[in-house]
């Protein structure tokens, strides 16, 4: 049955985002649960993908640890085991697919970062010839590489709203120039240690974006999910060819079947074939065993 927040009548419901349920946890804490949910273009589609929130969680968790030394995250354990008592009733639901977190005042805005030039950065190259005040090479198509990494923060939309690209000069009237000259920087970072972790795998990330906030203390954390099939544009580096939607390990696939169907991208969205379901399950498996190495029949046998 698909995963929501009614399961958790016990628990106080802070709020649900298209993929997470979360909730308060004493006076410091929120609990995040991933459901299967998927959206695309902005819509929550009315098809889930079977063990899509535990991928995410899965590999979420992975990220944080390989970035550890650059920031801090806002996770205090994924142990079920380890949880406040009050959650106690609900282990199972919450096994593998679930994350207790340290409350953050979250930065207003979505922090993108491109090495490959598609989707909304695509799009506004392409009426403009620049993403984010970053003016780009004449020539440029869809999956081209970037001559360098750009940085091109958005807003942050509501569910069923579109995020939208700013200038890094808007994003420091949004946020405070210090804080974001920082957020630019980590961005940057973490792109670079992934994009080298990636490649290690055999895996181009195309691009990602990142979100942060401050702790009770100032400190800036990395928040919500990090590096996911959700997040990010993975593509299998033996196939990456400029001029074309790239095969990837993401979600592009349900884009390009829901494209083909002429849906107006308005809600609601249309139902998932059951052909498109599984080639979308096995696509978020791979992209988690491939980066982090673990099979993930293992990881939810011992989450």
């Amino acid at each position: 049955m698909p995963l929501t927040h009614e399961e958790f009548a016990g628990l106080t419901h802070l709020g649900s985002g298209k993929v997470r349920e979360m909730f308060a946890v004493g006076d410091d804490a929120v609990l995040l649960v991933a459901s299967d949910r998927i959206s695309a273009f902005d819509v929550v589609l009315p098809t889930e993908i079977p063990d899509k929130g535990a991928v995410l969680t899965g590999l979420s968790l992975w990220w944080f640890d390989q970035l550890a030394d650059i920031v801090p995250s806002h996770v205090i354990s994924a142990n079920v085991d380890e949880y406040p008592d009050e959650l106690a009733p609900y282990t199972e639901q919450l096994r593998g697919r679930s994350m207790l977190c340290r409350r953050l005042t979250m930065v207003p805005i979505e922090c993108v970062a491109r090495g490959y030039l598609t989707g909304s950065g695509l799009g506004d190259y392409q009426r403009t010839g620049a993403v984010s005040g970053h003016i780009l090479p004449a020539g440029l198509v869809d999956g081209s590489r970037l001559p360098e990494t750009i940085y091109t923060p958005s807003t942050k939309a509501p569910v069923g709203e579109h995020d939208e690209n700013i200038s890094r000069e808007d994003a420091a009237a949004r946020t405070g120039p210090q804080v974001a000259a920082e957020l630019e920087k980590l961005t940057l970072q973490i792109f670079g240690r992934a994009t080298g972790l990636a490649a290690e795998r055999g895996i181009i990330l195309a691009d990602t974006k990142f979100e942060f906030g401050h702790d009770d203390n100032g400190v800036l954390r990395l928040g919500d999910e990090v590096l996911t099939p959700d997040s990010s544009r993975f593509w299998p580096t033996g196939q990456w060819k400029p001029g074309r939607s790239q095969p990837s390990y993401d979600k592009q696939f349900i884009r390009d079947h829901l494209t083909s169907t002429g849906w107006d991208r308005t809600a609601p969205g249309p139902e998932l074939p059951d052909d498109v379901v599984e080639a979308t399950r096995a696509r978020y498996i791979e992209a988690y065993e491939r980066l982090t190495g673990i099979s993930f029949a293992d990881y939810i046998a011992t989450a």
